[in-house]
């Protein structure tokens, strides 16, 4: 079973939401779509300044295996991203939550977080997948 932190929010699109405090979210994929993708060898993100809106794509992690979009848990302008996954695409499969983190935003409507999930309700969205 793929870790889960207690303390983030996930999308049912596999992407987790950690808080940064006024209004600011750090993005990744989870650990379990890490896994499912494989050895990571490209990642693209979005550039720091888009206004994306909930739902969008705005990124894509390209593996061994396939490409797969990123897609944004939340509505707002992107803050930051982590140029490192630039060189070192494999950041995302040794530390899905910490060092393979994507890209941050700043929220324009924090209401969206009540459509992610919690850790548990996330583990039994993927536990219905396989």
């Amino acid at each position: 079973m793929a870790d889960i932190p207690a303390d983030l929010l996930y999308a049912n699109t596999h992407e987790w939401v950690r808080s940064e405090g006024d209004g600011v979210y750090t993005v990744g994929i989870s650990e379990h779509a890490q896994e499912l993708l494989g050895d990571m060898v490209f990642v693209d993100l979005p550039d720091v300044g888009d206004e994306i809106d909930a739902g969008d794509d705005c990124a894509v992690a390209e593996s061994v295996k396939a490409a797969s979009d990123i897609y944004a848990p939340l509505s707002g302008e992107i803050l930051e991203i982590n140029e490192e996954l630039e060189d070192s695409p494999e950041l995302v499969n040794s530390d899905a939550y910490g060092d393979g983190w994507m890209f941050k935003l700043r929220a324009s409507d924090e209401s969206e977080l009540d459509n992610l999930l919690s850790a548990e309700d996330y583990a039994a969205s993927i536990e219905d997948e396989d």
